[in-house]
């Protein structure tokens, strides 16, 4: 079921059902989340020891070397959206290619910054040069990639480098193409191709390259 503040967002965007629709996740697919991260961390006297694919254990007190409890984790994170959300600058090449896919696809972005942090969100993008629709998600994205694409006809893409958001799209709706985007290297090289996903990429040219050449394949 689609959170009640997640489907009054998703319902104030204007579909085409003869378009193909692009729904793509912002931190570490169109924006740099990691190295950010590590900047407000320092900041507050910690740090990101990436052995795992995860912030809980992760993030650790330089005084002591002791693993930050999940309860802070999620404030950290919480604060470091209200900091740092018009701070994060794009992925390069990232502009340029959903500049040049929105020719023959509609892009929606659908990312689980904070619902209080969306507006911040709209306007870092904006000025990025990235300015579409925006959905400010929570929890798994199954059933908001699965409400937005029954309202098209055509193709629909998801993109995204947490592997748990492509199953729950995978399980959710089937027929959505998945595509896995991992942009920061260290954290890519922890994970594999998620296993829902059609392609796994982690620059722009080849995910853009894939998208551009499937949609054609389809008739697009």
């Amino acid at each position: 079921m689609v959170h009640p503040d997640v489907l009054e967002q998703a319902d104030r965007i204007a579909l085409d059902p003869a378009r193909p629709l692009i729904l793509s996740d912002a931190d570490e697919v169109i924006v740099q989340f990691a190295s950010v991260l590590e900047e407000f961390l320092h900041e507050n006297e910690l740090y990101l020891n990436l052995e795992s694919f995860a912030l809980t254990g992760n993030i650790r007190r330089k005084s002591d070397d002791v693993a930050v409890a999940a309860e802070e984790v999620t404030a950290l994170i919480g604060q470091f959206f209200v900091e740092k959300t018009e701070l994060q600058p794009a992925v390069p090449g990232a502009p340029e290619a959903l500049k040049a896919l929105s020719a023959k696809a509609q892009v929606v972005i659908v990312t689980n910054v904070p619902l209080q942090q969306r507006e911040a969100r709209v306007r870092a993008l904006k000025a990025l040069g990235m300015d579409y629709p925006l959905i400010a998600n929570i929890g798994l994205k199954g059933a908001v990639v699965k409400h937005l694409a029954d309202k098209v006809d055509a193709p629909v893409y998801f993109i995204d480098d947490i592997p748990p958001n492509i199953a729950s799209v995978a399980k959710a709706c089937a027929r959505v193409h998945c595509l896995h985007f991992v942009h920061d290297q260290r954290l890519g090289s922890l994970l594999g191709p998620a296993e829902h996903s059609r392609h796994r990429a982690d620059n722009w040219p080849d995910a853009a390259a894939w998208l551009t050449a499937h949609m054609a394949d389809l008739g697009y």
